[in-house]
């Protein structure tokens, strides 16, 4: 189980590093999106480590609504149509 824990903690961090990286850099729609899915993935990986280690539910509940925040990315970016500027 630590082994898990270990790759759920640093695959939760590195994520969600090479994700804000990726967004911060401004490279359009589609890529901005895709980081947004790398937040998710983040979020769920850190929910998951932050539950199942005795003292860190603090992390877990915290992704809990970074993962609806990024959700919400996915859809703005991926999934909803990009309104025309008037």
């Amino acid at each position: 189980m630590d082994t898990v824990t270990t790759i759920l903690q640093w695959y939760g961090a590195a994520a969600s590093v090479i994700a804000a990286a990726v967004v911060s850099l401004d490279l359009g729609r589609k890529q901005t999106g895709w980081a947004f899915v790398l937040f998710v993935t983040s979020s769920i990986a850190l929910i998951a480590w932050g539950f199942l280690n005795r003292d860190s539910a603090g992390i877990g509940v915290q992704n809990i609504l970074m993962l609806i925040i990024n959700c919400i990315g996915v859809y703005q970016y991926l999934i909803r149509k990009k309104k025309d500027a008037k």
